[in-house]
């Protein structure tokens, strides 16, 4: 029988659990929080989706790499994820698509990734036992200090009080007119007039914003730490608040005076992930931390007002708690899997948000309605 090759990447685990597999992309070491992702494409958006700081990825679907990259798939301009974790070594690309091999666009954008691990394994661990902190090495040579890594694992301080939407948003504000992509034109520009929108950035993906464009939405995004002074200055017809990573109740500290001062405008409010978790909070919600999150392009959710399932996409380890929601305040949306909130809706005022990703439209158009909720929303808005 052939030798198997010397590992030249190790998963330490804080518990000091060990895997080893072969690496690729960066080489070095990565200390992160391990969620699984059960998604059967799009790692490259999964990659460079900015909620994913702070965070490695496990991959349960094996053939990751098979596509290739190209950077019309990037949700933001470089990866933010730290690192990943597959089954399979990344295979050749084919696709008409494919621009660059994944582990060279690793490489060159340093994040790290190891193949060859029993990801069934490890998933079963994450879903058991929690999201673990842990060290990921990559050293082509095959040396790690094992006592190190777990030491790393274990030094990791976690994401629960931890606001990392500063360290993804943008650093000034900016315009955004291109659209979602179509066949055979690819993505356009919208043009002539549109509902205006303040975007706040806490980790927006592209994707959202051309969503918001298509809908006609003339759209400005302003950074994660914009006052409602600020906000207000561009006179919007709405405000959205986008996805993003980290503790929501640490991101909360300074964007829930902004979005409390909003509401008292009538403005139409629509948030999704993140977003959706900040205007839970600032109507008088909480957050709480969730065993092992949800992260995946499949999972089902609930309309309670119409009754419908949506085929949604997720990326969320903090979940709004439903008991704590105010009167005024109702549930519109629930997850089939554990039955943890998904949506919220303020009564008779244009004011809601979503926990999961209409953008990724997985099902493929069961959520685009939200964005056009919106819009309407906005061209139903008495001016005054």
């Amino acid at each position: 029988m052939p030798s198997q090759p010397k590992p030249t990447a190790c998963l330490a685990l804080a518990d000091g659990t060990l895997f080893y597999g072969q690496g690729f992309g960066a080489t070095g070491v990565k200390t992160a929080e391990l969620c699984f992702n059960t998604a059967m494409t799009g790692y490259q958006e999964i990659m460079t989706d900015p909620s994913y700081a702070g965070q490695i990825v496990t991959f349960t679907f094996p053939h990751v790499g098979n596509v290739g990259v190209n950077p019309e798939d990037d949700e933001t301009a470089d990866p933010v994820a730290e690192g990943m974790v597959v089954k399979w070594d990344p295979t050749e690309p084919s696709n008409w698509r494919a621009a660059e091999q994944l582990q060279d666009w690793l490489a060159r954008r340093g994040r790290v990734g190891i193949g060859g691990l029993d990801t069934r394994r490890l998933t079963r661990a994450i879903r058991q036992q929690g999201a673990p902190h842990v060290a990921l090495a990559h050293d082509p040579e095959g040396n790690f200090d094992i006592e190190a890594l777990i030491a790393a694992a274990r030094g990791f301080s976690g994401l629960e009080g931890l606001d990392l939407a500063k360290d993804v948003t943008c650093a000034q504000s900016y315009r955004w007119d291109e659209m979602r992509w179509a066949w055979p034109e690819g993505f356009t520009k919208r043009e002539g007039p549109g509902h205006k929108v303040v975007a706040i950035d806490y980790g927006a993906k592209r994707n959202i914003l051309r969503c918001l464009a298509s809908a006609g939405c003339d759209v400005t995004v302003l950074p994660a730490t914009a006052t409602a002074e600020e906000v207000l200055a561009h006179g919007p017809d709405g405000v959205f608040l986008s996805n993003g990573p980290g503790d929501p109740a640490a991101t909360g500290e300074y964007a829930v005076p902004m979005i409390k001062e909003v509401l008292a405008r009538e403005i139409p409010v629509f948030g999704i992930c993140l977003g959706h978790q900040m205007l839970a909070l600032a109507l008088g919600a909480r957050t709480i931390k969730m065993n092992h999150g949800h992260h995946g392009a499949n999972h089902p959710v609930k309309d309670l007002t119409t009754g419908k399932v949506e085929i949604t996409s997720m990326n969320h380890g903090f979940t709004v708690d439903s008991q704590t929601l105010p009167e005024g305040v109702h549930e519109t949306h629930v997850s089939l899997f554990d039955g943890s909130n998904c949506g919220i809706a303020v009564e008779g005022k244009p004011v809601f948000s979503v926990q999961y990703h209409p953008e990724a439209s997985p099902g493929p158009q069961d959520s685009f309605y939200l964005f056009e909720r919106f819009a309407e929303a906005m061209k139903q808005k008495v001016p005054g």
